[in-house]
């Protein structure tokens, strides 16, 4: 049996790695770990496609109205001054005409008909005079109208064999629009990932217990649920963990037999109750552990049989960043779709900041408008615990390994949150 993730040992040789080659090893090892299904189109919006879509004849498939007008042949119709031509017949949509055209008359016709063989041309109804003569209707076109005008030619859209939408495309409701009109009632998408969620901590309350001094109410889990969902996988609440190793090792192992990936906050560092690296030492295996950035230096990477575990900081806003950096593009890439790649935007920053060198840095920001500028403003405290500063940000600034200090009015990288999965509600 083939593994479904690349599970060689990964030796550490350096206390922190820098931000692209932890990128690097994490695109290295994961890819697309779930069964595939037939979903209908009406379900479909936000799955992974897992073959492509091809069109199996031109969309649309034939020559049409584009109007509500009269159809005519261009070789009948001078030009110059206009013509008059006998109205022979009618088609609408779904009911094209079925007898014969003489040379010189023309169709009455409305919007998404077939044109008839023969002609090329419609005449808005607006733009017409008709008239009725001897028990005969006649049409009379002004000039000045052009060949093809206001006719939609088949294959106008999509030429037969096009690829609508890619695999690995996480499906829009206009993937879904192009699906449909190939005539496909369902499509073969990847089943969902499944992912295991956990907390740690024996100062942790969940939301709805009493509080008790002493102990903080976990933000993390919730705040997680929703940020796996940005992804299409479904989550799965498994609780909060104590600080005991033995407990960590069994829920791990436990959950590691059902679950495609585990993401788990806290316990994360180098401290005497933080067992979760050493768990994954000792039942899986370590590929990554200490990444040079802020917020979310503590974060690891490994897995347990063929099931990712992913270990978060415990602050908030490391989760966070370190979710919408690291991990949303891995469960993407598991679930089946393209490792996401967000655009970085050159904005004006209205702010000077220090920096230390030689690790990446994401601040949480704002857009903001001055004197008809559009700026970027950095949230003014850097503490990983400001659910506050999640709120109220539109998007992170990256800051580079090499940057030491960043001056107001200097160009810095902005990534809205719309490029890293999270949209207006």
């Amino acid at each position: 049996m083939t593994a479904k993730l690349v599970d060689d040992c990964f030796v550490l040789d350096k206390d922190r790695l820098p931000h692209e080659e932890a990128i690097g090893i994490l695109k290295g090892r994961v890819h697309p770990v779930t069964g595939t299904e037939q979903v209908p189109l009406a379900v479909a919006s936000g799955r992974f496609l897992a073959e492509p879509i091809v069109a199996p004849r031109p969309i649309p498939a034939h020559d049409n109205a584009a109007v509500d007008g009269y159809a005519y042949a261009s070789s009948d119709y001078n030009l110059a001054n206009g013509s008059e031509l006998r109205v022979d017949g009618e088609a609408v949509a779904g009911h094209p005409f079925q007898g014969n055209l003489s040379s010189g008359s023309a169709l009455r016709i409305f919007t998404g008909a077939v044109m008839p063989v023969g002609l090329d041309t419609v005449a808005m109804q607006e733009d017409v005079q008709v008239e009725e003569q001897d028990g005969q209707l006649r049409v009379l076109i002004p000039p000045g109208l052009k060949a093809g005008a206001n006719r939609r030619l088949a294959g106008e859209d999509t030429m037969p064999g096009s690829t609508l939408v890619t695999a690995e495309a996480r499906l829009r409701p206009q993937d879904i629009a192009s699906a449909a009109a190939t005539g496909l009632g369902t499509i073969l998408c990847h089943v969902p990932l499944k992912v295991a969620v956990f907390s740690t901590g024996d100062e942790i309350l969940r939301p709805g217990e009493a509080f008790v001094d002493g102990k903080v109410y976990d933000a993390n889990a919730p705040m997680l649920h929703g940020l796996v969902a940005t992804t299409g996988a479904e989550s799965f609440d498994l609780g909060v963990l104590p600080d005991t190793r033995s407990s960590v090792i069994a829920a791990l192992s436990a959950a590691a037999e059902t679950f495609d990936a585990i993401v788990i906050s806290g316990g994360a560092s180098q401290g005497q109750e933080d067992h979760v690296v050493a768990s994954i030492d000792a039942i899986g295996k370590r590929h990554l552990w200490q990444i040079a950035i802020k917020p979310g230096r503590p974060m690891s990477f490994g897995q347990i049989g063929d099931c990712v575990v992913l270990g978060l900081p415990g602050n908030p806003v490391a989760v966070f960043v370190c979710f919408l950096i690291y991990v949303r593009p891995v469960l993407t890439r598991l679930a089946g779709g393209v490792w996401p790649e967000p655009t970085r935007f050159p904005v004006v920053s209205n702010f000077t900041q220090k920096k230390k060198a030689g690790r990446r840095e994401f601040w949480r920001a704002r857009l903001v408008h001055e004197n008809g500028r559009l700026l970027v403003s950095k949230f003014a405290r850097d503490g990983s615990g400001l659910i506050s500063s999640l709120r109220e940000a539109d998007g992170l600034i990256e800051v580079g390994e090499d940057v030491d200090a960043v001056l107001s009015g200097e160009l810095v990288n902005f990534i809205p949150f719309s490029e890293l999965g999270l949209g207006q509600p």
